[in-house]
């Protein structure tokens, strides 16, 4: 296993950089705000990386220098090498904040992006480790187009050119995850000869995922997405460029910076509010089932930057090829200690090509149930994530689901009757309630002081077995809204016979973007349209079928426990911050014969969990709360 004394390090290093981004930083007790002299009001202080220690090199040998792609785009990288002789294979992260820069000075303080530890568990295993950073970023030439198809395309060129070395054995692997995890699903598709096998993790294969979830505007992620970015050029790959005496890395850092500052992903999210032809070329799961090599996926159910979606690009791959570890938790689980031995220990197998018994033993779908973090300092927790417990399976399709549905009635939830009835009404837009937040804690927000008339609560009976719920859900609402849209937050609790409700999941519909796609749809997916053509407005008084899609979960509900569904406005979800339809307006939730809504949850027969709830406040971003409608 990974030291996590170390490896915390690495880990923290993206989450930390994003929670630092966010607006200006208070001043220390007792000292005055500095004040910007232009305008007279308080200076944000300069963004810099926390210093976490010192490493020791782990490699033998640095190499750097720049691959040019066959459009003539010259990309930064950075290779380390074991201290072994002889050619070996590869491990290549591609991502567009400092992978260029690996083994630098900053690196040597654990201001990276990357896993210091994962890279240092690689090397000391017999692998060459090589970064690269995509186009515009660093060091590197070209524009930034994020996961458009350069890309991939670009992806692909430097698996070739690292095969191709006189230090590589001609077989390369792919690590890493966010930018990097879909930077592995990007290059994969297109099929590079020596790529032998890739493990992403927190896919973004499409950007209206974060941007835009079901239609509703999530702005408030771009700007402190954009600072860390540009923090990582500047103060990272910057120091490394000026250190080595690379004059040209240096110009190139301030043209991305400007060239970043006229296209950024601000002026697409301005400029390409809908699924029009330019945001679907952003889309990289369309083409996932162009992916052949063997896939090790991670996934975080909470992940309060990308959500856990990844377009389902999963569900497209050959699933005798797939292995997936599926988690409550964070954006940052990639770090986890336990995750990154499994990991090496596939690349072992299918880049080293060990016979280890990997494809044996190793279950095709991993869940890791009621995931906690151990020790005290809070950057240590970062790389302790341990399942209570466990649940192992093949590949689960739709067919190994059963579809149970509940009935939305007047404030409870039936299993057995439709709901008969007045319709439910709340004011709209309200505040909602604020869960998680970007850098990864965990708790439930304050109710606003009109929560009572923003919101309505569905609540089932207390259940009479176990039941463990997973993959994707669907909330189908009859709703009317008389200002001509609404946007729809669904929040799927538990609530346990102590009284505490424990959040599980989310997701959010903007009533214009109701229209499905009837081919890909399922009773547990909704998949809408989102076509510009295609939006929906709402008349006044005419009830509209709205299916919610409720993120992927994996959530084991134990008899006794009580399932409840809010609706409301949406409200900041970790690093989901909303800006919705804001005309005033009442909102009503149908259920009777005619009309009725009805929530649909996946459940996977035969998991046996242990009978003990886990300990409010240790599950990963699945915070307890006492039940709010238990007292007048």
């Amino acid at each position: 296993m990974l030291a996590i004394d170390n490896a915390l390090r690495g880990a923290s290093a993206v989450i930390v950089a994003l929670a630092l981004s966010f607006g200006a930083i208070l001043p220390a007790h007792g000292q005055d705000a500095r004040l910007d002299p232009g305008t007279g009001l308080p200076a944000a202080r300069p963004f810099d990386f926390p210093d976490r220690g010192d490493v020791t090199p782990f490699w033998a040998k640095r190499l750097t220098g720049y691959l040019t792609t066959s459009d003539g785009t010259r990309l930064h990288y950075s290779v380390l090498l074991p201290k072994t002789s002889g050619r070996f294979p590869t491990i290549l992260s591609v991502n567009g904040y400092d992978a260029g820069a690996i083994g630098g000075s900053p690196y040597l303080k654990y201001k990276t992006s990357m896993s210091v530890e994962l890279d240092r568990y690689l090397v000391e295993a017999g692998y060459a480790v090589m970064g690269v950073n995509v186009a515009g970023t660093g060091c590197s030439e070209g524009s930034l187009e994020y996961t458009r198809p350069q890309l991939g395309q670009h992806g692909a060129q430097a698996v070739e050119f690292a095969a191709l070395q006189e230090w590589s054995d001609g077989n390369v692997g792919m690590v890493n995850w966010s930018y990097g995890g879909a930077a592995q699903l990007a290059t994969a598709q297109n099929r590079p000869a020596h790529l032998r096998a890739v493990v992403p993790g927190m896919v973004l294969t499409d950007f209206r995922d974060a941007l835009v979830p079901g239609g509703v505007p999530a702005p408030g992620f771009i700007t402190p997405f954009r600072g860390v970015m540009r923090a990582y050029w500047q103060k990272v790959v910057g120091q490394v460029a000026v250190e080595e005496g690379d004059t040209q890395c240096v110009q190139r850092i301030q043209k991305n910076l400007d060239a970043e500052d006229r296209s950024s992903i601000m002026h697409m999210f301005l400029s390409h509010p809908l699924r029009d032809d330019y945001m679907k070329s952003f889309d990289l799961a369309p083409l996932a089932d162009r992916v052949q090599v063997p896939v090790l996926s991670l996934e975080a159910f909470q992940d309060q930057a990308v959500t856990p979606r990844s377009g389902h690009y999963q569900s497209q791959l050959d699933p005798a090829r797939l292995w997936r570890v599926q988690t409550n938790g964070r954006h940052d689980m990639y770090f986890a200690a336990r995750f990154q031995a499994l990991a090496v220990r596939f690349l072992d197998r299918y880049v080293k090509g060990e016979n280890n018994g990997f494809e044996r033993d190793t279950a095709h779908t991993t869940v890791w149930m009621e995931t906690f973090e151990e020790g005290q300092d809070p950057l240590q927790r970062r790389v302790s994530p341990t399942p209570r417990w466990v649940v192992e399976r093949g590949s689960i399709g739709d067919g190994d689901l059963h579809a149970r549905t509940f009935h939305l009635a007047a404030g409870r939830l039936l299993a057995d009757a439709v709901g008969a009835g007045a319709a439910d009404g709340y004011d709209y837009p309200g505040a909602g309630v604020v869960v998680n937040d970007v850098t990864g804690k965990s708790f439930w927000g304050a109710l606003p002081g009109d929560w009572k008339t923003t919101s309505i609560a569905y609540t089932s009976p207390p259940l009479d077995k176990d039941m463990m719920v997973y993959g994707p859900g669907s909330a189908d609402l009859w709703v009317t809204a008389g200002a001509g849209d609404a946007d729809l937050q669904v929040t799927l609790t538990e609530l346990r016979p102590d009284g505490q409700e424990t959040y599980v999941q989310r997701g959010w519909l903007r009533l214009s973007n109701r229209a499905l796609d009837d081919k890909r749809s399922t009773p547990l997916l909704p998949v809408h349209l989102e076509q510009p053509e295609q939006f929906l407005p709402v008349l006044p008084g005419q009830p509209v079928l709205a299916r919610v899609e409720i993120q992927k979960m994996g959530h084991y509900f134990r008899a006794g426990s009580r399932l409840r569904v809010w609706i409301d406005t949406p409200a900041q979800t970790g690093g989901l911050v909303f800006d919705t339809f804001t005309q005033k307006q009442r909102v009503y939730v149908l259920h009777n014969a005619r009309y009725d809504s009805v929530l649909r949850l996946g459940i996977l027969q035969g998991v046996e969990g242990p009978a003990a709830y886990p300990e409010c406040g240790t599950v990963i971003l699945q915070p307890c709360r006492p039940d709010p409608l238990a007292t007048p």
